[in-house]
């Protein structure tokens, strides 16, 4: 394995070589990715009532297609899909429509995940990971719990909660919140501008007034979109469609950036002595998928030449990975039929630092509690609790140090906001 010097000099060299954004290459992206996406609601409205079957098809194409906007959506995050900065911000924009979530603000908490990534003390990923230490203190029904909401089952459900129902509530909360603010400030203040109130608005649920203008725009071209699509194809057929896609794309979105820090015995470290470019290797997998899932997926499996290098464009992640084949000899490969068990890593040794499985802990501590009986053959996947933030990390304090929560609250959103990877 490389040493750390090693590995910021190949570091440098990637971004000489590959971190190469192109505006022509980005356009096809976005034009073989809306197109079709346009295509397949049109084939949904025309199918509707003649055949079930070729609706469910054309939905679930639909939605696999919203796995690739996400992922060019995250690209236009790290200004890596085009050369100009304009064309990320706007294709930016349009992709976090489609996903349901205001980009620059999703943007701002990934950027947190990519300079923590692999100090568990800080962002303890999607599935927001327990030490083995906070698992033993938990009773019987906390742990079968904690289990069962990290089910790889519940991720279409998942899906929902994280990309259709909370960006609307936190929206609504936050314009609640900057009326009430607006009001408590000008009865205080009364020769004070009402745009001078609105600067200085700030929430748990807005960090800002420039992230409420974000929220603002991206809610309200969605809901025109939903009302014209209702106008369009009827609410019924529009809503069953658009509530299925995007449930499945998002629990595929969100099993696969899991299970790229999620595996067995990935690297899992304490503040002191985290090492963020051993992270990137030892902590992130290499997910080795079909040509066509890596398609639909705009390449996220190289999401180990991705934490080396956040800009290099998904269309030069593969070259970057063969080029580079000695530098991730040690990277963890995870095949799609060993998603599942990659996923039963849902604990953190904070003495061996790593992730190790539930069973593999009571065979350490040598504990005779029997195993859950609820889907375990299947493995674990994203908690419900925990969906609404998921990609979405926040230190919650100014020490930037994660917050420990009382176990009675693990099935709670947390609501620390950034100041901020998927």
């Amino acid at each position: 394995m490389f040493t750390t010097p090693g590995l910021k000099e190949c570091r440098r060299s990637m971004v000489d070589r590959h971190a190469r954004p192109d505006d022509l290459k980005g356009s096809i992206q976005v034009i073989t990715t809306l197109g079709p996406i346009a295509g397949l609601w049109y084939g949904v409205a025309a199918s509707a009532g003649r055949s079930f079957w070729l609706t469910a098809a054309l939905t679930v194409l639909i939605s696999l297609y919203l796995v690739r906007a996400f992922v060019l959506m995250h690209d236009c995050g790290h200004n890596s899909l085009f050369r100009t900065a304009y064309l990320n911000r706007a294709c930016g924009f349009v992709f976090g429509v489609l996903s349901g979530i205001p980009q620059p603000v999703w943007a701002q908490h990934h950027h947190y995940h990519h300079l923590t990534n692999g100090n568990w003390d800080r962002y303890r990923g999607p599935l927001n990971v327990i030490s083995v230490d906070e698992y033993a203190a938990m009773t019987r029904l906390q742990q079968r719990r904690y289990e069962y909401l990290r089910n790889i089952w519940l991720s279409p459900l998942g899906g929902l909660l994280y990309f259709i129902i909370p960006p609307r509530v936190t929206w609504l909360r936050a314009s609640i919140s900057l009326v009430r603010h607006v009001i408590a400030k000008k009865i205080a203040c009364p020769g004070t501008s009402i745009r001078s109130h609105v600067r200085d608005f700030k929430t748990p649920y807005c960090c800002s007034v420039q992230a409420y203008g974000h929220m603002l725009a991206n809610n309200l071209v969605l809901l025109a979109l939903w009302a014209l699509m209702v106008w369009s194809i009827g609410p019924i057929l529009f809503f069953a469609c658009y509530i299925a896609s995007m449930s499945l794309s998002g629990a595929a979105a969100i099993v696969l950036f899991s299970v790229q820090h999620n595996f067995e015995h990935s690297y899992a470290s304490q503040n002191e002595g985290w090492d963020r470019d051993a992270a990137a290797i030892a902590g992130t997998s290499f997910l080795v998928l079909p040509r066509w899932v890596n398609w639909f997926t705009a390449n996220m499996a190289y999401h180990h030449v991705h934490h080396l290098c956040a800009g290099i464009p998904n269309y030069g992640l593969v070259a970057c990975h063969d080029e580079y084949q000695h530098v991730f000899s040690d990277v963890t490969r995870i095949r799609l039929s060993q998603v599942p068990h990659s996923l039963r890593y849902i604990l953190w040794d904070t003495r061996l630092r790593r992730l190790v499985s539930v069973a593999e802990y009571r065979q350490q501590a040598g504990s005779d509690i029997p195993r859950q009986p609820m889907f375990r053959v299947f493995g674990s996947s994203a908690p419900l609790s925990v969906l609404a933030t998921a990609m979405q990390p926040v230190p919650s304090d100014r020490s930037g140090r994660w917050r420990q929560r009382p176990l009675s609250a693990q099935g709670h959103r947390k609501k620390g906001q950034h100041g901020s990877d998927s």
